[in-house]
């Protein structure tokens, strides 16, 4: 416990930038003859139905939080001229910069919660009763996604599910709301980032970690020296420069839903 209140406090005051880590794994890659690719730019390729380049990088940025450092990471790829994914949560939307990445050529796009944000609101207990309210749900989905859309003058064909404490809780996830093909298809996605004909693409997927684990399974920097020919890297900006006023708005905010949960159980 002592050991995880450390870790805890380290990781959202105290850890050093890592940035010019995540600078690396782009020159890393590069050298290595590494195609970087949005995943919307390989959802391109294969519904082209185009050769997919015998070695990708596709890169996920999920913006939980923190979007000082994501801008960060943004100008280094520019520097490197690389593609990636963002995906934003309607806490975390900055039109600006959204805008900034989609003229460059990388992808802005949705970071959706939508079952989440309804469970927490209406207070939903159990499984049943949340997806009784599957349509409702969907339709504030659909509702979000054509405001994002508006405001960012795109029409998005790509989106990324959220993993919330009330999903884990519930054991339903946000991915549910885009399971139906027939309200896919309403939306316009063609892909969900978890899906499995995509994910099956890939030798390798890695995700970053909090400290002081770093990567899952192994790093990025591994997969590169293994020869791994399809990387998907997924990253959170909070997992590499400290942001003391996001990180102290984030330990309340998990303090308070500890709390929920309580109340929920």
């Amino acid at each position: 416990m002592i050991k995880e209140i450390f870790d805890r406090i380290y990781y959202s005051y105290l850890m050093p930038s890592r940035l010019s880590e995540y600078e690396q794994i782009i020159v890393e890659a590069k050298k290595n003859g590494y195609i970087h690719l949005s995943i919307r730019d390989l959802i391109e390729i294969i519904l082209e139905k185009k050769d997919i380049p015998d070695k990708i990088f596709v890169h996920r940025h999920d913006i939980d939080t923190n979007i000082r450092t994501a801008k960060k990471m943004f100008k280094i790829e520019q520097q490197y001229g690389i593609k990636a994914s963002y995906y934003f949560r309607l806490s975390t939307l900055d039109f600006n910069f959204m805008i900034e990445i989609e003229e460059y050529g990388s992808e802005a796009s949705y970071h959706f919660e939508e079952i989440a944000t309804f469970a927490k609101r209406e207070h939903i207990k159990n499984e049943t009763d949340l997806l009784k309210n599957l349509r409702i749900i969907q339709e504030e989905f659909l509702k979000n996604l054509r405001w994002i859309e508006n405001r960012l003058g795109k029409k998005i064909i790509t989106v990324a599910s959220h993993g919330d404490f009330a999903n884990r809780k519930l054991k339903v996830n946000n991915y549910e709301i885009l399971k139906d093909p027939y309200f896919r298809k309403r939306c316009g996605i063609k892909c969900e980032s978890y899906d499995e004909n995509i994910m099956k693409l890939f030798d390798i997927k890695i995700s970053d970690k909090p400290y002081p684990i770093f990567y899952s399974p192994i790093s990025v920097f591994d997969a590169i020296r293994e020869g791994k020919k399809h990387i998907f890297f997924l990253s959170h900006p909070q997992h590499w420069e400290v942001n003391i006023i996001e990180a102290t708005r984030e330990n309340i905010k998990r303090f308070y839903e500890g709390l929920f949960m309580k109340i929920i159980s």
